[in-house]
């Protein structure tokens, strides 16, 4: 297209943006107008998508961090002839694929966006699968707001970026000057944002955002710099066009106060189409070899760690899969991802101590369809919540591993206790919560994992414990393990990892007494084995549920969700860590956070109402 043709296409994505704003009654139509000129360029002269192949390996990828500019990127799709008019029109509407933020409802969204500072590192782990993994020449492409880069994500994103020299990146930073309630931190000084992007080894082009030969030639000077990604930091007007709102405080996420004549303003709607450039012709796939998975296998009696069980397992299951990869934040060591990295280098993948990164890159890399295993601290997994939030309304598969899980691990005190992670998981939308005991379990459960959908989440203690499944024993996701069990049973103990030791230690001690205790090895948190539960309160009445977590939201609460049938609650002894623990030994923490064998016991006696065991 020529220069006129291309603001002819701006203003037709400025036009269709403020129309589905307009037909909608809300959304961010002045943020989508102040970025219309640059997408109208990337579309006509630089994108290369084949919207009706969107699963083409070779397609590049465009990515919205600032997902409330959601009208623009529908009218953009309008403008390539992928929706329809009638269905631009649609926005926000109840069933309408175009939700007010975007998600992979639609085939050409690789993520969902609207959680501002996630694009940007979500994008970056796409680049990153195209330069390590795919060996593709896709480009990746991400529009990120100026108020979004006051997120401390998008710097762990600019900085990994430049360390990975990812010159397939570019970054379009929209600096329209105005926030949700006012000027954004840096205003119109694109200085401050290039000087930012270049301490982390970017190359930065600073334009008129409005200037379509100004931004073609931004694009070009992207696409042939090399070794670096590319920051085009544009100084743009927030909604551009219209009088009544441009460079106008308060006029964020609201339709425009009279359409028709905002239309009419910007020179009326176009008819306008582009002709997109479809990818470059290059082998794209990756052959993947998948063959059988060979598992360790440990012997009943043998002390060993949940999380070595997982760093063996990792590794057996990428010596099988080759779409499987892991990442680490810098704790490798300790979570046993490292294992993986000696036998696998060329998978395994650092984000250091960056852990929104981490997660961020996870969700990239599965856009590409690998397997990600991102592993770190369970207690380190809550500064990237958020990604995993999000991760979820993305429809992401990943695979999340939280080791140095609970008061067990002992001497390094709380800070480094996840103590909340199986809350946390447990909340998130569609998640699987799998909390093995021995590492048999733990080797069958990261298998079970590659092939589960949604948002994965394994907890792996630090320190080692028996083996006391087989290596042969299957362990289904959503199902459990009764590890004692009889006709006269009076008891029920729940637990899952570490405690399901201290329970069965419990229920020995129990024996001599006189109270048959059955045992439940409650691995699969989420989604929880309703039925042996009901059984087993049917048969015994009385369920002592004992965790290493704090008391809300874990494995108690799970269990009662097995109820919420409608039938009355059985009787419930619930033992977990309440009060702030310090430094001490495993066994002295268990102890002190009252979940050890001899909380159990006595938890069991007063649920029955007997006196204590001398």
């Amino acid at each position: 297209m020529d220069q006129h043709e291309l603001r002819e296409l701006g203003q037709r994505l400025r036009v269709d943006s403020v129309r589905a704003a307009g037909a909608a009654g809300s959304g961010h139509p002045t943020s989508s107008m102040s970025a219309a000129d640059l997408m109208a360029v990337l579309l006509a002269e630089h994108l290369r998508c084949d919207f009706e192949a969107p699963s083409n390996p070779c397609n590049d990828h465009l990515i919205f961090s600032k997902g409330h500019a959601s009208p623009l990127l529908y009218a953009l799709y309008a403008a390539a002839g992928a929706i329809s008019d009638e269905e631009l029109l649609t926005f926000r509407a109840a069933g309408s694929r175009l939700e007010g933020h975007p998600t992979p409802r639609l085939p050409w969204v690789d993520v969902a966006t609207g959680s501002l500072g996630q694009g940007l590192p979500i994008g970056v782990g796409v680049a990153l699968t195209g330069k390590r993994l795919d060996h593709g020449p896709y480009r990746v492409y991400v529009l990120c707001g100026d108020s979004e880069m006051a997120e401390g994500s998008m710097w762990e994103a600019a900085e990994h970026a430049g360390y990975e020299g990812l010159d397939n990146l570019t970054a379009v930073i929209d600096v329209n000057r105005l926030g949700q309630r006012g000027p954004t931190r840096h205003g119109w000084d694109l200085g401050a944002y290039a000087r930012r992007f270049g301490a982390f080894g970017w190359h930065t082009i600073e334009i008129d955002g409005h200037d379509v030969g100004a931004i073609d030639a931004a694009y070009r000077e992207a696409a042939a710099t090399e070794g670096r990604p590319t920051a085009i930091i544009a100084r743009t007007e927030k909604g551009h066009g219209v009088a009544a709102v441009a460079d106008r405080e308060g006029k964020h996420g609201k339709p425009l106060p009279d359409t028709e004549e905002a239309i009419a303003e910007l020179g009326g709607r176009r008819a306008l189409t582009v002709e997109t450039r479809h990818p470059v012709a290059e082998p794209c796939g990756r052959p993947l070899e998948r063959g059988t998975v060979r598992l360790p296998r440990y012997g009943i009696g043998e002390e060993v760690a949940t999380r070595n069980a997982y760093g063996e397992a990792l590794t057996a299951l990428g010596h099988a899969r080759g779409d499987v990869v892991a990442l680490d934040g810098e704790v490798s060591d300790s979570t046993r991802s490292g294992f993986f990295a000696k036998e696998h280098p060329d998978r395994f993948f650092e984000f250091y101590i960056a852990e929104q990164q981490l997660i961020a890159a996870a969700v990239g890399m599965q856009v590409r369809g690998w397997t990600p295993f991102a592993s770190t601290f369970a207690a380190f997994m809550t500064r990237a919540y958020d990604f995993v939030r999000m991760a979820a309304v993305s429809r992401a598969d990943i695979n999340l591993v939280g080791s140095h899980a609970g008061v067990a691990i002992g001497e390094d005190g709380p800070s480094q206790m996840g103590l909340e992670d199986l809350a946390a998981f447990r909340a998130v939308h569609g998640s699987t919560v799998l909390h093995p005991c021995d590492a048999n379990q733990t080797a069958r459960l990261v298998a079970a994992m590659a092939d589960a959908e949604g948002i994965r989440y394994l907890r792996t203690c630090r320190g080692a414990s028996p083996v006391i499944y087989g290596p042969d024993e299957e362990f289904p996701i959503g199902g459990s393990k009764v590890l004692r069990a009889s006709p006269g049973d009076e008891i029920t103990l729940v637990a899952a990892g570490v405690t399901v030791h201290e329970a069965l230690e419990a229920a020995e001690r129990l024996g001599p007494a006189g109270i048959t205790a059955r045992v439940i090895d409650l691995y699969s948190v989420k989604p929880v084995d309703a039925a042996t539960l009901r059984d087993a309160a049917d048969v015994t009445g009385r369920l002592v549920v004992v965790e290493d977590h704090w008391p809300e939201g874990g494995l108690a609460d799970a269990v009662r969700g097995a109820f919420d049938d409608g039938r009355p609650l059985p009787r419930i002894r619930h033992l977990a860590v309440r009060k702030m623990p310090g430094s001490a030994t495993p066994e002295e923490q268990l102890t002190a956070a009252g979940i050890g064998s001899d909380a159990i016991v006595a938890a069991a006696l007063d649920i029955m109402d007997l006196a204590a065991i001398s």
